[in-house]
Formats: structure tokens, sequence, C-alpha cells
């Protein structure tokens, strides 16, 4: 399973995106649906085309729910941040972009709504001004509308290529899952959902939560019962030994032993602020709480929390200033346990120590324990550029030499005609895979990098130019099946006949990449122009009406007409009367 949260400002449809493309209302509260207004957090969740499931945690847009917003975002990998075509950038826009920059979010995907209602390309070119320069700059970008539904097949596309550049989490990590939710379930007790960001839980695992050691008697996810959840996932605990007032959202759930909480971390700022206050509000999780500052020097300083939180150095913590209602910068957490600081110099001594250690500004990674560091790798994180070498190569908080530059261009350039021998059906390789085998510390690199050595970036993938995907010997199999289909768009194949035509799994993934087929699901497959034909034919049934009629109208079998309804149903383009009948809700 993959996580994404949504982004942006108010009334910018991120919850009708949702709904058109999982079916299911985020909205959970009847004062939200009263107010027409996100509130508090949504869930709902999709398949993707990769058979993996994506889960979506879906923010309020609103100003005076920005804690809310924080909490959704903080623990989750990527985002979808939404601007509406017909307003363009705005004030929220602005202010979750900083909160996503500050949490250290480098996955993302830009999603330009209401393209029906007004041309979309004036707010895309507003966006990407805005995004350039930070780790978001380079993310795909997606024009949709969420009422009529176009775009929605290109933005689940988009969708499973961001799901596979996301980093591989370790099951074998430490546990821990900030809790958003707490409610009670009748004859089953206390149960919490939050996002499983790290290390994997069982039934039957002892954890710790509110200060005391409980049991989980069950583990849900995606509205199923399961034995054991890995990170990431959206993940719902049944706890015994606690009680549904003795947990709250911001406390967390973690792996017994493994986590020392803390008051107090000093951390590295990122990005530097112009100045802090004495207090503000720091955010960590899904946890929100008043802090106090004291700088040590104009990159470093202490935050003491009112109460104790499982933190470790790498942990992510935004400073935000409730007031003004801007976020002031994010920190890196470079030490969990620090000393006291009495005597005078201690802070400028403390603060020199904590400069050495300089954490990499993605999750905590270590640029020193890769050994990135030395006169001939990675130079600096932080030194004054005025101090440097003009060849050096600055990118963000990262001073690379020019030796270990050419290097990674090199590595760079070998991976990407690795992956396209090896991988025909796909050709381009996900950006994250290739920073892997590149040996390239942070994804964002792979921009600048692959301009240097020649290579193309395209919706988050690099290739060499002029590479395309191919099916190969495949290709005639997927031709004679495009000539049946022409003649009966709704007579999927059975598997036996994808597999007499040399058309599985993986040719049928790329042929729907290169947008010759539509998977309904379980190698259900049609022509592109399916949908769009079924429902000019649905439209001209009486409505509403039931399954049988469509079967009968689209001249197709069971197997067939169920998913397909679905994905008009996630499309928005029909929706559920009751039980057993739909209606097309835009006629055509």
């Amino acid at each position: 399973m993959r996580v994404v949260a949504t982004a942006g400002h108010v009334d910018h449809g991120k919850s009708t995106l949702i709904r058109a493309l999982t079916g299911t209302d985020p909205d959970r509260w009847h004062e939200e649906h009263e107010r027409g207004l996100t509130i508090d957090l949504g869930y709902a969740w999709m398949p993707l085309p990769s058979g993996d499931d994506v889960a979506f945690v879906d923010v309020p847009g609103h100003e005076r729910f920005i804690a809310n917003m924080l909490a959704g975002v903080g623990p989750v990998p990527a985002v979808m941040l939404v601007v509406a075509a017909d307003e363009g950038w705005r004030r929220q826009s602005q202010e979750h972009l900083d909160a996503i920059v500050a949490l250290g979010v480098r996955h993302g995907l830009l999603v330009v709504t209401r393209s029906d209602l007004a041309d979309p390309a004036s707010a895309l070119a507003g966006a990407r001004e805005h995004l350039d320069g930070t780790p978001l700059g380079g993310c795909e970008a997606v024009c949709v509308s969420g009422r009529t539904g176009d775009g929605l097949d290109d933005l689940r596309a988009a969708l499973g290529r961001l799901c596979d550049d996301l980093p591989a989490p370790d099951p074998a990590a430490d546990m821990r899952l900030w809790v958003d939710r707490v409610f009670t379930i009748r004859g089953a007790g206390t149960v919490v959902t939050g996002t499983l960001a790290a290390g994997t839980v069982s039934v039957g695992d002892s954890v710790e939560v509110a200060g005391r050691r409980v049991v989980v008697r069950g583990v849900h996810s995606l509205d199923r019962p399961r034995e054991a959840m890995s990170a990431v996932a959206r993940v719902a605990l049944n706890l015994r030994g606690v009680g549904v007032d003795e947990v709250s959202r911001g406390d967390a759930v973690v792996a017994p032993g493994r986590w020392r909480p803390t008051s107090r971390v000093d951390v590295r700022l990122d990005p530097l602020p112009d100045n802090l206050p004495e207090r503000a509000m720091g955010h960590v999780g899904t946890a929100a709480h008043e802090v106090r500052i004291r700088p040590f020097d104009h990159r470093h300083a202490r935050i003491t929390w009112p109460r104790a939180l499982p933190l470790r150095a790498g942990d992510r913590i935004v400073l935000r200033d409730p007031g003004r209602q801007v976020v002031l910068c994010g920190a890196v957490v470079v030490d969990a346990d620090p000393p006291d600081l009495l005597r005078r110099g201690d802070a400028a001594r403390w603060a020199a120590d904590l400069a050495t250690r300089r954490p990499a500004l993605d999750a905590g990674r270590e640029v020193e324990r890769r050994g990135w560091m030395g006169s001939d790798h990675l130079l600096s994180l932080g030194a004054d550029p005025a101090d440097l070498p003009p060849t050096v190569h600055r990118h963000g908080n990262l001073l690379v030499s020019p030796t270990r530059w050419d290097t990674w261009c090199a590595a760079l350039s070998e991976a990407v005609d690795s992956f396209a021998s090896a991988n025909p059906l796909q050709a381009r390789m996900p950006m994250g895979a290739a920073a892997t085998a590149a040996g390239v510390p942070d994804t964002a690199l792979v921009i600048p990098l692959a301009q240097s050595a020649g290579l193309i970036l395209r919706d988050g993938h690099v290739a060499r130019p002029g590479v395309e995907a191919s099916l190969g010997p495949a290709e005639a199999g997927l031709a004679a099946l495009e000539a049946r289909l022409a003649d009966h768009p709704f007579a999927a194949p059975e598997r036996d006949d994808l597999a007499a035509l040399g058309l599985g799994p993986r040719e049928i993934a790329a042929a729907v990449r290169l947008g010759r087929l539509v998977d309904l699901g379980d190698q259900v497959v049609l022509g592109p122009s399916a949908p769009a034909l079924a429902m000019r034919k649905l439209a001209g049934l009486d409505q509403p009406f039931t399954l049988s009629e469509a079967r009968r109208r689209l001249e197709t079998t069971r197997r067939v007409a169920v998913p397909l309804l679905e994905l008009l149903d996630r499309r928005g383009w029909t929706r559920r009367v009751d039980a057993s009948t739909r209606e097309v809700v835009n006629r055509r």
C-alpha cells in the first residue's frame, strides 16, 4: 500500500477529486456536508493499475484548520497538491506548500482541478512558478475535472507513477503510528487509526500508547481485517487495556521499549527562518503543541515540548506562528536527548557540535554515515557558497564537487540504459529507482543530473531520448486484440484468450501505460474509448437503470458490466440511486 495526502486552498476541489477517484466521500461529519467545507481529516482508497492500493488522507484547506492539515500530511510520504483552474494559486496554496517543504516531503503530484470551468493553462503555469525551487519543483502535473471525469484516467496513471517512485520503508524498523482518530466500537472497545510510517504491527502485539502497555486485539486496513500490516499503510488498531478517553490525536502507538519519550530536542532549522519567536506551535506527526524555542545560532535551536513525545534524530518538525497564520520553518531533530547547557559559552560550543552531525534533510539519512562527505564527494550541507570553488554544483542544501557530479551522471546514464534493456515494456525508469541505482542521495538531484547527462524527464520518469516502451513480440497480439475490440467494444477476452495472444500481466500493464487498453481489474481489459462509448449507450436508457439493463444495452456479460459500471461511478459519470439501480450523472 501507498499513502498520499491532499493539500491546497479551501474549495479547490480536493474532496470532490477524492470522491471521483475512489467513489468514497471523505467528508465524514454532518457539519461538513451542511457547510460544504472539509473540517477534519477524511480517508478513502483505490486500487492502482499495478495492483497495489493507494490510500488518501484528505485534509481541510481552510486557514482555521491548518493544524488538522498538518496532522494529515505529517506522517505521509507523498502529497497531491490541488489548485483550481478558475482561481489559481491562493493564500492557503502557499501555506500548504510551505508546510510541505518544512516537513521535508519530496514526492508529490500537482493537480489542476475544475478544468471544466476555466482553461487550466494559466493556473498550471502559476503553480509551476510557486513550486520552482522547492522539492516539488519537478513533479508531474495533471489537469482534471472531478465533476465531468475528464483527466481522471491520466490522474490515476500519474498516481501509479508517483507511488512507484516512493522509497520502500523498512518493515523491520521500530514501529510508530501517530494517532489521528480515536473512537469506540460496541463489543470491541477502543480503536485508533493513523498512518503507519515505520515498522510492522500484528494482532497480539504488545505496544505502548498514552504511557501504558496495551495489546493489539485487531488490525484493519482498507476495511478488511489483517493479521499484520507493514509501513507505509493506513491502519486501524483495536486496543485492549486503554479507554477511548485516554487516547487522543497526537498520541503515538509505538513498539515497547524501543522509543524513549523526550520533552526537548535540539534541531537543525530547514529552511532557515527570517527570525524565530520565543514561542510557537510545534507540529510533529499528528501532534500539535505550543513549544518554547531557544536559538543557538542561525541554524540550530532547542525545542522544548509541554509533554514527552517519542522522537528521534531525523524526525521532521514544523514551527508555525498561529497569530500571523504562517509557517515559520521546518526543523530536523539532530539530538533527541540533549545535555543541559548551564555555563556561559555552552550554547555556542554545543551548536558547533550539532553542526558537525549534519543530518540529511530527507527523513534523517546521515550523509556522513553513507560516505558521501569528502573533498571529491558531497562537500557540505551548509557551507557559505563564497567559500567554495566556482565549479562546485549547488542544488538546494547540497553542494557537490565536479568529480562526484560526473560520477553520478555516468552512473545515472548506465542505470537508465540497463533498465530500458531489462524492461522493454516500460523503458522509462522511475526517478526514485534511478536515484537508488545511481547511488544519488536525493531523488530531487535526478532532475539536474539527467539534464547534464542528456537524458529526458517526463511524468516522473527518466529515459534516453528516443527510447519508448515497446511490446516487442507481444505487439502482434495486442494489434489483434485491438481489432477485436473495435468490432465488439465490450467483449473483453478471457484470460486464456489473452494468454493465447501472448498478453500476460506485464504486457497488459505496458499497454495500459501506453494508453492502448483500459484495465478494469483482474485482467478484464477493454479499448481506451470503451468508457465514453458506454456512457453514450447508457444515457439512452430510461433512468435509473439496473445492472441487467446496462448489461443488455452494452451487449456484454456481468463479468465486464460490473467493473465497468464501478469505473464510471468512480469517474463521477454514473452514480448509485439505491442498492440495485444507477443513473447517468451528465447525459451527453
